[in-house]
């Protein structure tokens, strides 16, 4: 029987679409420019991408479908390996959350600038709007799990009109000219991919979004591996079309130097008016990315919590189950990364924290993925019997490819990224002493179920 409950809001479409509102939110935008020092090789490291994001995909498809628990790559990774690797892949994909949000505001900013020029300029007032977006979001998902589902479902289908518009039309127009050399980096061509490769993983982070909310989904054994899979696939493919699109279309020279790439595609195209069109497309797709993670930023919390391995304030819900301490918590500490780093240009701020998100985001897909492998071998009941070996070769995939993106990620990224986890560590020693301390607490009360009996009296 299919649960219909009020507390679940969500179904395919809507799980489709927070799965690529939040892939596609303001990354895919900026890396045409980016990639434009590789050259056309760098479509080879989306497919290499696409490819490894397809097959984390199936992981968490797999992962969904047997054990459907809100907290996503935390109630896998914790299932497998226990309550220390739980709390490790909670604590660095919250922060992942939380700190890709701040990146994302801040790219919804330099969008709204294209309209509103005194936003590239004026730091206050921009970090101003970046903060009225974070907090109008998250008094939307405060109010419950349908609402926000609601703005993620309108701006996903908003957000796909430019990019398909670019993807689809733009290609009528390119010109085979403005690829330039096919490897422009002057290194090897494994080089060239592994390093552009490790610049696309930032816009298929969020592939896993349909299981964090799992207790919220309609029918979720059947709901999320097909709402994660699809938005995967559809993402990737309208991913790879843009970038041929804006490549074929902008002179690699003039596309290095862009700040506005899909813009300037769009204006070579079909003219001015198209610019302004994605340039609105582009706003709207931070904004509806943002709201997504939003909501994914008081779950993952809430699920730890609920397992006594976060701070029990996180379990706290409101009248209709949504867990709006973890919101709200999460949303103050976007402010504060924002406010620390508000008197830097907004391409230096979306850098360092996007760097530092994808990291820590990386970390949970190889817990999760090894998490299967392990789960195959204990608990093969939970997985129907079925096709257990392409599972376990699918996750050794998935493995392979999260240690070659963490790798790509550059040792200055990796080594402060493994700081902020080993952060965690004394949060965790603290609720290990507290649950400690409860259990003698109550032990030594009387009359408790463990309290030690007093001896037996004589006849």
């Amino acid at each position: 029987m299919h649960d219909r409950s009020p507390r679940r809001g969500l179904g395919f479409w809507t799980a489709s679409a927070l799965v690529v509102g939040n892939m596609i939110g303001s990354g895919v935008f900026l890396l045409p420019s980016a990639l434009a020092e590789f050259g056309p090789i760098s479509i080879i490291a989306w497919t290499f991408t696409a490819m490894g994001a397809i097959a984390l995909a199936l992981v968490f498809a797999r992962l969904g479908r047997a054990y459907p628990r809100t907290g996503g790559p935390y109630a896998y990774a914790r299932r497998a390996f226990g309550d220390f690797v739980g709390f490790q892949t909670a604590w660095g994909y919250w922060i992942a959350v939380w700190a890709g949000n701040a990146a994302i505001a801040v790219a919804f900013v330099g969008y709204l600038a294209h309209f509103w020029a005194e936003l590239a300029t004026n730091k206050v007032l921009a970090a101003g709007v970046a903060l009225a977006a974070i907090w109008s979001l998250t008094a939307v998902n405060a109010s419950g799990v349908r609402q926000g589902g609601l703005v993620q479902g309108v701006t996903t289908v908003l957000k796909l009109v430019p990019l398909l518009l670019i993807a689809i039309g733009g290609l009528f127009f390119i010109q085979a000219d403005n690829f330039g050399p096919f490897n422009a980096s002057g290194g090897s061509a494994f080089s060239a991919v592994t390093a552009a490769a490790a610049l696309t993983l930032w816009a298929f982070i969020g592939l896993e979004s349909a299981t964090v909310p799992a207790e919220d989904v309609r029918n979720p054994r059947t709901t999320i591996p097909r709402a994660t899979v699809a938005g995967t696939v559809v993402t990737a493919v309208v991913y790879i079309l843009c970038t041929i699109a804006v490549m074929g279309l902008v002179p690699a020279g003039v596309l290095a130097a862009s700040t506005a790439p899909f813009a300037d595609a769009a204006d070579a195209a079909f003219g001015g008016w198209a610019a302004d069109l994605v340039a609105a497309g582009a706003a709207v797709s931070a904004f509806g990315a943002l709201n997504g993670w939003i909501l994914l930023q008081g779950k993952v919390p809430y699920a730890a919590a609920r397992d006594g391995l976060f701070p029990r304030l996180f379990a706290r819900t409101s009248r209709n189950g949504t867990p709006v301490t973890g919101l709200v918590v999460s949303s103050v500490l976007v402010t504060g990364l924002m406010a620390m780093n508000y008197n830097a240009s907004l391409v230096d701020q979306f850098t360092f924290v996007v760097l530092l998100a994808t990291l820590t985001t990386l970390i949970p897909y190889a817990y999760s993925a090894v998490a299967q492998l392990v789960l195959l071998a204990t608990d093969r009941a939970a997985f129907s019997g079925r096709r257990l070996a392409g599972s376990a070769a699918i996750a050794v995939v998935a493995f392979g490819y999260s240690v070659w993106a963490i790798a790509g990620s550059g040792y200055e990224v990796v080594y402060k990224g493994t700081l902020l986890l080993l952060a965690g560590m004394p949060v965790y020693a603290w609720l290990k002493y507290r649950d400690a301390h409860d259990l003698h607490t109550v032990a030594q009360e009387p009359g408790a179920p463990d309290a030690p009996r007093p001896p037996a009296q004589a006849a």
